[in-house]
């Protein structure tokens, strides 16, 4: 029901496993390449752990997709069986016809005499067992005896085991001690760190149509703390967050809601403000005024009470005495911090012209809608009433593109970008790069255009930036070792052409074209798998394009 409000074109935050929004962190590729290294030619077992919804399954339907088209595979989702039964399944997943009531000895034959059909015909068996902290210790000892099947290099039968941390103590008991030395790979996968779901959260609304963010810095870190960085929980409150804002009409969603989302989600009852707090801040700032009023009148500076009027011959008892000239230290070092204190408001006030310009236009930036304005209208566009930006762009034929990055990352793409930063005070606010010259660059605040230094930039940026471009015309999702000689040639063309280099003649994906491709992957924060895949694409033809406004001379800088 939000879809329309949000400039969403499909559920971003479903719990469902659907492929599309599949989103692998480094610590998910890392576990990937230790099923993948652990399904070698050795075999054995392999073994994936985690806590609840961090992405196991996700990472088995990712190494589902990669394995080898002479691959069979059997994938068992409710290990809850007897070793009949367990046998029964993995017979009824690989195609195995058997007949009525068969004996364990039975199964075990025909499952055996497949595997050596298999290994024959030059085919492998994976058999893949989700929720395997379930597996009963005779079950797990009945699988291990399936993999004595083997030939001097390899095992018939590689099993997958992922589970819960739980399996992992089931593991180390004694009676499966021999099944715990087969295991050729394990890795125990971790929650999402703070910069992985912020990421996350990105790529899902990306992947729904939108491609401005929606969840302000301070929501993202309220999503970090709340999911503890598990996958489904951040979808849980997303989607929580996404129907509390629609209802409020309030964008970008901030840490209030997804605060309010995880009291409805977790059953965590939101934190209570005390009223306490504001009190001691009010009686603080009245004390602060009144001894700064005190202080800097005439009839009272602090350099004309010397310590020495409070000498132990003051009328006072004895046990008053050195209490009460405690308090008087104590005052007067609080007395000093607050006037020193004040004396900084006071030089507040004589701020620079161009400060005080500076400070109002960041005032009056906290909209993002003007800064997309701003970098649709240097395009020459117009933004769409009822539209989101990015759905104005593509109407006009242009397509965003956001990233995370410093201030190289800009100067190197060179184009005008909406950049997302944080004043001092730490609150939220949005500009538009419009042009570069050496150290400075024109940033624009609503209507207000300035040029700023480097230093004062990257002291705000908050990392995330968009651009807008021109996407060519028939651009392919992948270039890889299958692809056609003409689009592998482009390939080698571009890489060259970005780094200043003559293009060589290629007749296929060859061991120096991939380095070149990881090379600029790795520059670009992309995934190094060697595989010119989407992101890499538009990368590349960020460079290329000659369409566009750019933020410095040159049309590109490499």
């Amino acid at each position: 029901m939000y879809k329309a409000f949000f400039g969403l074109n499909d559920n971003p935050f479903s719990i469902a496993p659907n492929p599309h929004y599949l989103f692998l962190s480094d610590r998910h590729r890392e576990a990937l390449a230790h099923l993948t290294y652990g399904l070698g030619e050795t075999g054995g077992f392999v073994l994936l752990t985690g806590e609840v919804g961090t992405g196991k399954t996700t990472v088995s339907r990712c190494l589902l997709k990669q394995l080898p088209d002479n691959t069979d595979t059997a994938f068992i989702l409710n290990p809850s069986l007897t070793e009949s039964e367990l046998l029964a399944t993995l017979c009824d997943e690989l195609g195995i016809v058997y007949g009525d009531e068969p004996s364990l000895k039975q199964l075990t034959d025909l499952i055996s005499k497949f595997l050596l059909e298999n290994h024959s015909k030059d085919r492998n068996t994976v058999l893949i067992i989700d929720e395997a902290q379930h597996l009963r210790a005779e079950v797990l000892e009945q699988l291990r005896l399936l993999t004595n099947l083997e030939t001097d290099t390899k095992k018939l039968l590689q099993v997958i085991l992922i589970g819960q941390p739980e399996l992992q103590q089931l593991l180390k008991r004694q009676e499966l001690r021999q099944l715990a030395q087969r295991i050729t790979a394990r890795y125990h996968l971790l929650p999402l760190t703070l910069e992985e779901v912020a990421l996350y959260v990105q790529h899902r609304l990306q992947v729904a149509g939108r491609h401005e963010p929606l969840f302000h810095k301070s929501a993202i870190k309220a999503l970090h703390k709340y999911s503890g960085g598990i996958p489904r929980l951040i979808n849980l409150l997303c989607e929580r967050a996404l129907m509390a804002s629609y209802a409020q009409s309030k964008v970008p969603i901030d840490n209030k809601l997804v605060r309010l989302a995880s009291a409805e989600v977790l059953g965590e009852e939101p934190e209570k403000k005390s009223l306490l707090l504001p009190v001691s801040i009010a009686a603080s700032l009245l004390a602060t005024f009144g001894i700064a009023f005190y202080l800097f009148s005439p009839a009272g500076s602090i350099a004309s009470s010397p310590s020495s009027n409070l000498s132990p011959n003051t009328n006072l008892s004895a046990g008053q005495s050195q209490s009460s000239a405690n308090t008087a230290d104590t005052v007067t070092s609080q007395a000093m911090a607050q006037v020193q204190t004040a004396k900084q408001d006071i030089n507040t006030h004589s701020l620079s012209s161009s400060q005080r310009v500076l400070n109002s236009a960041i005032a009056q930036s906290h909209e993002i809608d003007t800064a997309y304005a701003s970098i649709l209208g240097l395009w020459g566009k117009v933004p769409y009433i009822g539209l989101s930006a990015c759905q104005s762009a593509k109407q006009q034929g242009l397509d965003c593109f956001q990233q995370q990055g410093n201030w190289h990352s800009l100067v190197r793409l060179n184009y005008p970008a909406v950049v997302y930063l944080v004043d001092d005070n730490n609150q939220a606010f949005y500009g538009t790069v419009v042009s570069r010259q050496g150290e400075q660059i024109l940033l624009q605040l609503n209507e207000q255009q300035l040029w700023v230094s480097r230093d004062w930039f990257t002291r705000h940026f908050t990392g995330t930036f968009e651009i807008l471009w021109q996407a060519p015309q028939n651009q392919p999702k992948e270039i890889g070792q299958s692809a056609n000689q003409a689009q592998i040639q482009w390939l080698e063309n571009s890489l060259a052409r970005i780094n200043d280099r003559a293009p060589r003649l290629v007749d296929y994906f060859d061991s120096e074209l991939e380095q070149q491709l990881k090379a600029f992957q790795r520059q670009h924060g992309l995934s190094a798998d060697g595989i010119a895949g989407t992101q890499t694409l538009i990368q590349l033809n960020l460079y290329l394009s000659d369409a566009g406004p750019r933020l410095g001379q040159s049309k590109r800088l490499y």
